[in-house]
């Protein structure tokens, strides 16, 4: 998953795009700020990101096996939580948390009055979407009555259709057969 797929996620949960990009956008800031002051940033449950420090050491370079000095370096680290730990082994199963909004109130009236103008829209799509789904329904159930009706229509025909072949070919038989005999 990228970024993109993730805001979308969040998006899908929440409701908004827009916010959710945003909230990505500046908690993974304010991780990469609070880390490269040195401090560690810890989430219960999911893990902890920090700076690590990695000594001078001597390592070998591959191509030539020649020994090679490093210099001491500083790195950003991140150390699962147990809980992340579990549910990654399958230890624990992953519980999906409440998809329901938590509104803070309105900083403007104008951002109340868009908030219950979209929430107005969210209710008219719903019912709109509930209507048209009743009604799909009501005329798929007439088109399979249409249907069976029309099936029974052509097995009662059918039988009759078949006698009616009989019924020629019995009374051609016999002519054919006189025929045949004029022939020889």
């Amino acid at each position: 998953m990228n970024k993109a797929e993730f805001v979308d996620r969040i998006a899908a949960r929440t409701g908004d795009r827009t916010a959710a990009k945003e909230v990505v956008d500046v908690a993974i800031d304010e991780i990469q700020r609070a880390v490269v002051k040195g401090e560690k940033v810890s989430f219960a449950g999911f893990g902890v990101f920090e700076k690590r420090q990695r000594a001078a050491r001597m390592a070998r370079n591959p191509r030539t096996g020649e020994a090679v000095k490093v210099k001491k370096t500083v790195v950003p680290a991140f150390r699962p939580g147990t809980g992340f730990k579990e549910l990654v082994t399958g230890k624990r199963k992953a519980g999906r948390a409440a998809t329901a909004k938590k509104t803070a109130p309105p900083a403007k009236k104008t951002a109340a009055k868009k908030s219950t103008k979209k929430a107005a829209k969210k209710t008219t799509r719903a019912a709109s979407t509930a209507t048209r789904s009743v009604a799909t329904k009501r005329v798929a159930g007439t088109k399979k009555a249409a249907k069976t009706t029309a099936k029974k229509a052509a097995a009662k025909k059918a039988p009759t259709r078949r006698a009616a072949a009989t019924k020629t070919t019995a009374k051609k038989a016999p002519a054919r057969k006189a025929a045949k005999k004029g022939r020889r």
